[in-house]
């Protein structure tokens, strides 16, 4: 059982690309980054399994926007690379959750300089930029929305609402850092948000390109295509029905069921796998003041 752990480790190392990461999250000593140990955002991005899922299901909904999809498309090396771009997202959200306040915002600053030089025309001719302030709403709802979401469904279902808002609250900061406005930072104002968005959402071929390249990429083992087969569904889950059903994957209450009770099922053995997180090294790097970390 231990060689199975160590080679579950293995294999989520180089998926999010944890050995080679450049952020060293043991230091400064004491410093609390961006949020902090007692934050709903350490606890709701702390867990692989639900992130896993949820960045899935976030790539999904944001490529429901015409202009969020032509960015990407344009831009992005997504066609080569999904998982590449999947990392840099993953490694993104863990250096400006867990990584000490200093290396959060240069993190944030090197995005916008990114963001400033990705423009272009959408093929009904509107155009795009990367750092339009409400186009960068959608994404960070989009991504915040459907990582709470997998939270709820695979780690802590009776995540009570005043934390669920707490979490909203806490990560619009980054998000405005980013550029972004009129930020939603409560579960009412989000769902309004996503409301008030549908009129613009389309489900086009270039966003069906995209979730068939998502869906091919992953392990070509058995094991890991069974596991990735199972993270695709446990994304597709946690989208809003109405997303779903404009995206053409329309899933039963029972293959729903099947894919809640294996996520949990594997959840723990993966929890109880990995070390060395990026949660772990910053709350050793917090705890060497004294400051109490949350369980």
């Amino acid at each position: 059982m231990n060689l199975f752990r160590k080679a579950i480790d293995r294999r989520i190392a180089d998926l999010t690309g944890r050995r080679h990461s450049p952020v060293d999250y043991t230091t400064p000593l004491g410093d609390p980054g961006l949020f902090g140990p007692d934050s709903a955002v350490w606890r709701v991005h702390g867990d692989f399994t639900a992130m896993m899922c949820g960045g899935i299901g976030a790539l999904l909904l944001q490529m429901l926007h015409p202009l969020a999809l032509a960015g990407v498309w344009d831009h992005s090396t997504f066609r080569d690379d999904m998982l590449g771009r999947l990392r840099r997202t993953s490694q993104f959200i863990a250096i400006t959750t867990y990584a000490s306040r200093q290396q959060a915002e240069s993190a944030i600053a090197r995005v916008r300089a990114i963001h400033q030089q990705v423009t272009g025309t959408a093929p009904d001719g509107t155009p795009y930029r990367a750092d339009d302030p409400d186009l960068l709403t959608w994404v960070h709802v989009a991504e915040m929305r459907s990582f709470l979401a997998s939270y709820l469904r695979y780690r802590s279902p009776n995540c009570s609402l005043s934390e669920q808002n707490r979490y909203y609250a806490e990560s619009a900061r980054v998000a405005v850092a980013l550029g972004a406005r009129q930020v939603p930072t409560s579960v009412s104002e989000v769902a309004d948000y996503l409301e008030q968005m549908r009129p613009q959402l389309e489900c086009s071929e270039r966003t069906r390109e995209v979730a068939r390249i998502l869906f091919r990429s992953g392990p070509q083992d058995m094991a890991g295509r069974r596991a990735a087969r199972l993270f695709m569904n446990a994304g597709i889950d946690i989208l809003p029905d109405w997303a779903t059903q404009q995206l053409g994957f329309a899933r039963s209450h029972v293959q729903q069921a099947v894919t809640k009770r294996s996520v949990q099922a594997v959840a723990p053995i993966i929890r109880s796998s990995v070390s060395g997180t990026a949660r772990e090294l910053a709350e050793k790097r917090v705890q060497a003041t004294g400051q109490p970390a949350s369980l």
